[in-house]
């Protein structure tokens, strides 16, 4: 590792140990799996310990058996765990046991808004856009031809 840089897993590990001791706590938002709804280096989380039963559209943070910390929305809960998926995915990973889920996402900082349970984005991402697996790939070419036309 560089001098200067630091290693994401050590990091967010030290974030855990933090909502484990109940803290809450924000970090910038790193990778593109969360896209369109949150932007790898632009777009900052704050997140603590579940204090409520989980449900369907929560942006929760769990560790993988391999280690891995991921950020996701769930999808559905079944007997066997939990089945998540990032906004610009189209395929679930599940089942998530409840254990290795260890914060709930409780607002988002998005192109410098502030944004939280209520908000239109939020539920729309949570309700609208966790339906539309099947055709986010078709969605998310055409935001992008919309996108780059008004871009210029």
């Amino acid at each position: 590792m560089q001098k200067g840089t630091l290693n994401t897993r050590e990091y967010v590990g030290m974030l855990k140990e933090l909502v484990e001791q109940g803290d809450t706590v924000s970090m910038r938002i790193v990778g593109s799996s969360m896209s369109p709804f949150l932007i790898h280096n632009r777009d900052i989380i704050i997140f603590k310990a579940p204090d409520r039963k989980l449900r369907r559209g929560d942006m929760v943070f769990f560790q993988r058996d391999s280690g891995q910390y991921v950020m996701h929305r769930i999808y559905s809960e079944k007997k066997d765990g939990y089945y998540i998926i990032g906004d610009a995915q189209t395929e679930l990973e599940g089942p998530v046991r409840p254990e290795q889920i260890f914060a709930l996402v409780i607002k988002v900082k998005r192109k410098d808004k502030w944004l939280e349970p209520g908000n239109f984005w939020w539920e729309f991402f949570a309700r609208v856009w966790i339906r539309s697996i099947r055709l986010r790939k078709v969605f998310t070419k055409i935001y992008g031809g919309v996108h780059k036309l008004f871009r210029r």
